[in-house]
């Protein structure tokens, strides 16, 4: 069990541990989400070499986002009791060892084993343990800071597209993912020895507040329970939205390299266009994030999905580079910036007392669009010989998100500490 610290004993330092987090947060959102939101890069190599379906890869690949957020209802609660050190150093040998014997497949059926049950498990805490953690060390900065951590993932998707290329072209698919394997085996058990739950472990106050009297006053964590929460119109519209945003934004991180190729596009230059996606998810990581805490998260998310449309509908008639590259911008600040709001917009809406559960179990339910979504679009690819329609399907959808996200209203109840 966690135990804490009496904000008496501690000398009031001029550097708040809670940046310590933040950068240890930053560091494994590049090496969980960031490196596997660039697996796009591989498809092509594995098609090549096994004459797979698009489909039937792609659902490999998609239902490890299901997996991780199964797993992350777990993690998230188990966070919320004992905290996130030992959970991510789990987290990260499950994942290094998942990337090594992926590099050993030779059939689909143990592609889906490696990547499902050890990627999958692997990344499950990356974002519900990691954000619930920065949620419960800030309260003012909250969505500026979880948006800097995000930039994490941001970073890893403009960076690793272009390391893995490099690498495929120069080693091999195969020796790539040994690679990347033992990078994230040493890095994740190094990293998260920094994490710690919430700063009253170290007699600290969310914020780094050095006043006796406030740090006191802020010392009991407020919420709401799920039970209550689960009761509540907000956390269905919201599950929803999350939904229906994760469905078009996996999709096209899986598909847009492929899609650029079938165009007529190289290789290098398809990276270029992924590459491009999680550069300028970076601006929405940190804008959005920023505007959550000054105009409020849920204006901030009708922004997100208000270029998340534009984006889609813009693709529909983007038949070359530079076409590509502005869908890019314009995709990559939406969702750089959605991922940036989710966990701020939970702790808003119904405190931090269960936001492991909570987000967790909202993860949960977005991963069935963010499976979905890819696996239709491949299935689509195979039957027409393009992705026309499933790009159409994805505008649609980035439409009826936008909508609901204007039925999003705060929830009417007075957020006080609640623990039954």
């Amino acid at each position: 069990m966690i135990k804490y610290s009496n904000p008496e004993d501690q000398s009031c330092s001029r550097f708040f541990y809670g940046y310590a987090i933040v950068f240890a947060a930053f560091c494994l959102q590049i090496l969980g989400l960031g490196m596997f939101n660039s697996f796009g890069v591989f498809i092509k190599p594995l098609v090549s070499e096994f004459n797979w379906s698009r489909a039937s890869l792609t659902g490999a690949i998609s239902f490890v986002y299901v997996i991780a957020a199964l797993a992350s209802i777990v993690l998230g609660r188990l966070n919320d009791r004992f905290g996130p050190r030992l959970i991510m150093t789990i987290c990260g040998v499950v994942l290094g060892t998942g990337y090594l014997l992926m590099s050993r497949v030779s059939s689909i059926w143990s592609f889906y084993i490696f990547c499902c049950l050890f990627i999958g498990i692997g990344i499950s805490g990356v974002d519900v343990v990691l954000l619930s953690t920065i949620a419960r060390w800030f309260i003012t900065k909250r969505g500026l800071l979880t948006g800097i951590v995000k930039v994490g993932t941001g970073a890893g998707m403009f960076i690793m597209p272009l390391i893995i290329n490099i690498l495929i072209n120069n080693h091999g698919w195969r020796s790539t993912l040994i690679t990347l394997g033992i990078v994230v085996l040493i890095l994740f058990l190094i990293v998260s020895q920094v994490l710690v739950r919430d700063p009253f472990i170290k007699g600290l106050a969310p914020d780094g507040v050095r006043d006796i009297k406030e740090r006191v006053k802020s010392y009991i964590e407020k919420g709401i329970s799920f039970k209550r929460a689960i009761r509540t119109r907000q956390f269905y519209i919201i599950a929803i939205v999350y939904t229906l945003f994760y469905t078009c934004s996996n999709t096209m991180m899986i598909h847009i390299v492929p899609h650029g190729i079938d165009l007529g596009l190289k290789t290098g230059d398809a990276v270029k266009v992924l590459s491009t996606l999680g550069a300028f998810s970076i601006a929405g990581r940190l804008l959005m994030g920023a505007a959550g805490d000054r105009v409020g998260n849920i204006k901030a998310m009708f922004v997100c999905f208000l270029f998340l449309f534009t984006g889609l509908m813009w693709l529909q008639f983007s038949h070359n580079m530079w076409m590509l590259i502005v869908f890019a911008v314009i995709h990559g600040f939406a969702h750089g910036g959605v991922f940036a709001i989710i966990s701020p917009i939970l702790a808003e809406l119904f405190g931090t007392i269960s936001h492991g559960l909570i987000f967790g179990i909202t993860a949960f339910i977005s991963s069935i669009g963010g499976f979905i979504g890819p696996v239709m679009a491949g299935y689509l690819f195979d039957r027409n010989g393009s992705y026309s329609v499933a790009f159409l399907v994805l505008a649609v959808m980035s439409l009826a998100g936008l909508l609901t996200t204007l039925t999003l209203k705060p929830v009417k109840m007075n957020i006080e500490s609640d623990v039954t």
